[in-house]
């Protein structure tokens, strides 16, 4: 399926989504978050998905050229539609899917594009990058999941800190942080990122959505909740091809070879 504002492509079990409006850093119009979710939509048999940016850039946030100005936008709620209706969706789509999501953020993240990259679960960073939140700068506050993502992430001190005073958090800080999973020298990012996620892809799926499941509910559910899912969930994973190629090969004394299945 072809796209107007990012490239999707295949490479067997990876799928890799690249923003690609390098001319505006990647900034994102209610388009660019529809085609994000049709491509996760189409996902086939991936079985990892890898999201960058063209350019420079990573996501520079919301195109509000696109949407119009934003004063406007605001007062007729056009802002609070464009959210509801496109990006809180994309992010909640890439959130909820059920393979691997890695992000390798090339360059600035900001806005919904921060969230974007926080959605992962593996995000993988240049040096040169960095995670802003400038809604301040002009009135409005954090959207699209940045709000959650980053007081989970990081607690309320540096969360609060990122959201009132709008600062740029550097790679290798937002690392420190652990805001991230790794900051990287710019000219190996991409390698990075592809080998981790080929790692991903070529892994035991069933046991890696389970996974997700289960930290997601850890996030908010009790320690009774989390003890029942993960029993359901070793059920579930135990009685896949994969768990029983991964048992011969431990017996075996060989590296497993997982099909996803």
């Amino acid at each position: 399926m072809s796209y107007e504002t990012i490239l999707a492509e295949r490479d067997g079990p990876l799928l890799t989504i690249t923003l690609n409006r390098p001319e505006r850093l990647n900034a994102m119009p209610p388009a660019m978050a529809d085609e994000i979710g049709a491509a996760l939509y189409d996902l086939g048999d991936a079985r990892a998905v890898l999201i960058t940016g063209a350019g420079k850039g990573f996501c520079s946030g919301a195109d509000l050229a696109a949407r119009g100005e934003a004063s406007a936008l605001a007062a007729k709620g056009g802002s609070h539609r464009a959210l509801q209706n496109h990006y809180n969706p994309a992010v909640g789509h890439v959130m909820r899917l059920q393979v691997p999501v890695i992000c390798a953020v090339n360059g600035p993240a900001a806005g919904v594009g921060c969230s974007l990259a926080l959605a992962a679960d593996f995000t993988i960073a240049s040096k040169s990058a960095y995670f802003l939140q400038a809604f301040v700068n002009i009135g409005l506050v954090p959207d699209g999941g940045s709000t959650w993502l980053l007081a989970r992430a990081i607690g309320r001190a540096r969360a609060t800190r990122m959201m009132m005073l709008g600062e740029k958090i550097g790679a290798e800080q937002a690392e420190e942080w652990g805001l991230i999973y790794k900051a990287v020298e710019d000219a190996d990012l991409m390698g990075e990122a592809r080998a981790l996620a080929l790692k991903l892809a070529n892994g035991p799926t069933l046991a890696y959505a389970t996974m997700k499941k289960n930290i997601a509910l850890a996030m908010d559910g009790t320690l009774p909740e989390v003890l029942v899912a993960e029993a359901e969930g070793q059920r579930i994973a135990g009685a896949s091809a994969d768990a029983m190629e991964g048992g011969m090969a431990f017996l075996q004394k060989r590296k497993a070879e997982f099909k996803g299945k």
